[in-house]
C-alpha cells in the first residue's frame, strides 16, 4: 500500500526519501520511491492566518471604533510563496491511501502539517489512520531508526490544539492591541507602528525598566570590614582575611542587601577587634564536585555564542539551520531540551570520530574523552519530542563550512565532548571566628582537578581563589586579630542588557516575577517565547524601532518607552504569558479545553480595548518624536496591516 509522507521542509523530505527504497523519481514538489511511497513537503507554513479585512472589507482602514476584531469563523489562506506547493500536496493527499505526518518534532511542527491535512479536507477515515514520524537527525541511520518507530498521529492531537490556541490567541491579542496603540500614537502625532504582543511587550518592558533603573540610580557609599589574622604555617606566614558579618543590632545601619552604610559603625568595630583574640567557632574543609554543564538547547547555545562571538540570536539560528539541513552535521536545532535519549549513548564513538574529523582544534579533546563515562545528560525521562542539540556522526569536508558554521559547530561539539570528562573537583574551606563578640568568616576555594574545565579554555575567575589562605584550623583554636581593614565602596547600577543577557532574561524570566505559582510555571515552560521564536521577537523589536543597539548593549528607544508607559501594566510584565503557557501546556497534556481559554482571552481583550477607547491619549505618547517617513505615510495602511502580523507574538 503506497504511503504519502508529508515533511515540514524539502531537506527533511529528501532525508526521508533517501531512507526508502531506490531508485527514486524526483518530480515537481515530491519524490516517488521504488516501492510506490511518495515523499512531499511543506515549505515551513504553507498556510497563514488571514488579515482582518478578509473577514470584513471595512477592516482595511484602521479604526478604533471597529475594535476588537474577533473572527467568528477562523480562516487560513495559502501563503503567496507556497501556493504552488500546496496544490501539489492537495493533489497527492487526494490519491493517498495512507498518510504519514513528518512535521518537525514540536508544537508548531505538529500544527503545520495537521492544518494542511484539514485545509485539504482529508476524510475522517483517512485521518484516523495517519501515522506520526518524529525525526531530529537527518542522517540516514537516524531516519531509518525513526521510520521503524512511528506512532499514531492521534496521540499528538492535543499538541496541535495547543499550537492552534497559541496562534489564534497571539493573533487576537497582537492584532487588536497593536492597532489600538498605533492609532493612539497617531492621535498624538507618532507615525510609526506601536506593535504589542504577548511576548515582545514584556521583553520590551524588561529593557525599559532596566534602562530607567540605571538612569535613576543614585550610588550610595557602603563599607566592608575584614579582620586580618596573622598565621604561620611552617615556612609560610600570611594573613587570614575574615569578613565581618554584622549582627541583628546593626540592621538600622544596613541596606536591604545587608550592606553597611555607616562608616562610623565599621570604624567602631575595627577599633574593638584590633589586637584581640580570634577564636575559631566553626571549621569546615570539604571537596566539592562540579558536573559538566548539559549539552545545548537553542537558547543556551545562542547565549554562549552571543557572549563568545557577539553573534545575534537570529544569526545563530540561521547558522544552525544550515548545519542541520544543508550539512547534516548537527541534530534538530530548534530544541528546548538539554537532555539526550539513552539510545544515543551507543553512538558516542561515531559522533566523537566525526568531531575529530570536522573540527581539527578539538582532536586532543576527543582523544582525552572517556566514552565509558555517562553524564546526567542521558535521561529518557527528560526527553520528549526532541533532545539536546549535538553533532551527528557525519564526517564533512572542513572547507565546506563558513566561518560562522565552524564556530557554532565547534561550540556544539565541545559541549557534547565535556559529557565524557570527569567533574571538576574543588577544595573548599570555611572558618568562622569570634572576635570581641563579633562574627568574622573566612572562605577559600581552590581547583584541585579541572576535569571537563580543561576543554573550556582560559581560567575561571572562581578558580583563582587560593584555598591556602584558609588553613585547616581546629575548632577552639585561638589566634590574634592584628587589625581591621576597612574598604570604602559604592553601590553600582545594574548593567544594560546585551543580546546574551536579554536571552538569559527571556529563558530565566521567572526571576522577574514575584508570584510563586507563576515563577514555577515560567521555570517549567522555559521562560518567555519559544526556542524557535525568541530570535524573531528581538528582530521585530529592532525593526519596529522600539529597541536599538549601541555597540554590544541593547537600549529602549523613546517610542519603546512611550509604549510601555502607555500600556496597562499587566501587558508589560511576563505574568500574562505565564498564565497562557500554563494553559497551553495543560492543553497539550489533555488537561485543559481550547474553548474556555479563547473565551477568557476574548473577554480580556474587550476590557483592554474598552479602556483604551475611554482614556485620553497617554502623556507618554504625546512626547514621542515625530517620525518623518514620507514613503511610510503614503502606504501607511498597507504597511501597518502587514506589520501587525509579525507583531502578534
Amino acid at each position: 500500500m503506497a504511503r504519502l509522507f508529508i515533511a515540514e521542509k524539502p531537506s527533511l523530505g529528501r532525508a526521508i526519501a533517501a531512507a526508502l527504497p531506490n531508485p527514486q523519481k524526483k518530480d515537481q514538489g515530491f519524490i516517488r520511491c521504488a516501492n510506490g511511497d511518495i515523499v512531499t513537503w511543506c515549505i515551513g507554513h504553507l498556510l497563514e492566518q488571514v488579515e482582518p479585512d478578509a473577514y470584513d472589507e471595512r477592516y482595511k482602514k484602521w479604526n478604533m471604533a471597529d475594535l476588537p476584531i474577533v473572527p467568528q469563523q477562523w480562516q487560513l489562506r495559502p501563503r503567496k510563496s507556497a501556493s504552488k506547493q500546496l496544490t501539489v500536496v492537495r493533489k497527492l493527499l487526494k490519491d493517498a491511501s495512507e498518510i504519514i505526518h513528518a512535521g518537525d518534532p514540536d508544537r508548531e511542527g505538529q500544527l503545520l502539517v495537521d492544518e494542511v491535512i484539514d485545509y485539504c479536507k482529508v476524510s475522517q477515515s483517512k485521518k484516523a489512520n495517519i501515522q506520526r514520524l518524529l525525526i531530529s537527525d537527518l542522517n540516514l541511520p537516524a531516519v531509518k531508526r525513526a521510520l521503524s518507530h512511528m506512532r499514531s498521529n492521534r496521540d499528538f492531537i492535543p499538541l496541535s490544539v495547543s499550537a492552534l490556541a497559541r496562534s489564534r490567541a497571539d493573533w487576537l491579542y497582537g492584532m487588536n492591541m497593536s492597532r489600538a496603540y498605533t492609532l493612539l500614537g497617531q492621535k498624538a502625532g507618532y507615525q510609526g507602528v506601536l506593535s504589542v504582543g504577548r511576548v515582545q511587550t514584556p521583553v520590551l518592558g524588561l529593557v525599559v525598566r532596566r534602562d530607567e533603573e540605571i538612569e535613576n540610580f543614585v550610588p550610595r557609599d557602603y563599607f566592608t570590614l575584614d579582620a586580618l589574622i596573622p598565621y604561620q604555617d611552617g615556612q609560610h606566614s600570611f594573613d587570614i582575611r575574615a569578613r565581618w558579618k554584622p549582627s541583628e543590632a546593626c540592621k538600622p545601619w544596613q541596606d536591604e542587601e545587608g550592606r553597611v552604610l555607616s562608616r562610623k559603625l565599621v570604624e567602631n568595630v575595627a577599633s574593638r577587634i584590633a589586637n584581640q583574640p580570634a577564636t575559631v567557632t566553626e571549621s569546615e574543609q570539604k571537596q566539592t564536585k562540579q558536573a559538566p554543564p548539559l549539552p545545548y538547547s537553542l537558547s543556551a547555545l545562542q547565549i554562549d555564542a552571543a557572549k563568545r562571538y557577539a553573534m545575534s540570536a537570529q544569526r545563530v539560528l540561521d547558522t544552525c539551520q544550515a548545519l542541520y539541513e544543508k550539512h547534516k552535521l548537527i541534530t534538530y536545532p530548534r530544541s528546548d531540551s538539554r537532555y539526550l535519549p539513552l539510545e544515543h549513548f551507543a553512538q558516542a564513538q561515531a559522533v566523537t570520530s566525526a568531531i575529530a574529523n570536522n573540527a581539527k582544534e578539538l582532536q586532543s579533546a576527543v582523544s582525552g574523552a572517556n566514552l565509558s563515562l555517562k553524564s546526567k545528560a542521558w535521561n529518557d525521562k527528560k526527553v520528549d519530542a526532541h533532545h539536546a542539540i549535538i553533532p551527528t556522526p557525519k564526517q564533512a569536508s572542513v572547507n565546506a563550512l563558513s566561518g560562522d558554521e565552524m564556530k557554532i559547530y565547534a561550540l556544539i561539539a565541545r559541549q557534547y565532548l565535556i559529557q565524557f570528562y570527569p567533574a571538576a573537583v574543588y577544595a573548599e574551606a570555611k572558618l568562622v571566628f569570634d572576635i570581641a563578640g563579633g562574627i568574622f568568616i573566612a572562605k577559600g576555594r581552590q581547583l584541585l582537578s579541572p576535569g571537563w574545565k580543561t576543554l573550556m579554555g582560559g581560567k575561571n575567575q572562581e578558580d583563582d581563589d587560593g584555598v591556602d589562605t584558609v588553613p585547616p584550623l581546629e575548632k577552639g583554636r585561638v589566634l590574634t586579630c592584628r587589625e581591621g581593614e576597612i574598604k570604602d565602596r559604592k553601590t553600582e547600577p545594574p548593567r544594560h542588557f546585551t543580546e546574551a543577557t536579554l536571552l538569559q532574561a527571556m529563558t530565566g524570566i521567572a526571576r522577574f516575577v514575584a508570584d510563586k505559582e507563576l515563577k514555577k510555571i515560567l521555570r517549567d515552560t522555559d521562560g518567555l517565547g519559544t526556542e524557535a521564536t525568541r530570535a524573531g521577537i528581538l528582530d521585530t523589536l529592532f525593526k519596529r524601532q522600539l529597541l536599538k543597539r549601541q555597540g554590544k548593549i541593547i537600549l529602549s528607544s523613546e517610542a519603546g518607552r512611550g509604549l510601555i508607559h502607555a500600556l496597562p501594566s499587566e501587558s508589560t510584565y511576563p505574568d500574562m504569558t505565564a498564565h497562557w503557557e500554563h494553559q497551553l501546556q495543560a492543553m497539550a497534556e489533555k488537561n485543559q479545553a481550547y474553548q474556555p481559554f479563547i473565551q477568557t482571552l476574548q473577554n480580556q481583550i474587550e476590557q483592554l480595548i474598552s479602556q483604551v477607547k475611554q482614556a485620553p491619549v497617554p502623556e507618554s505618547l504625546r512626547s514621542l518624536p515625530k517620525v518623518e517617513r514620507p514613503a511610510f505615510r503614503k502606504s501607511r495602511k498597507r504597511t501597518t496591516r502587514k506589520s501587525t502580523k509579525k507583531a502578534s507574538e
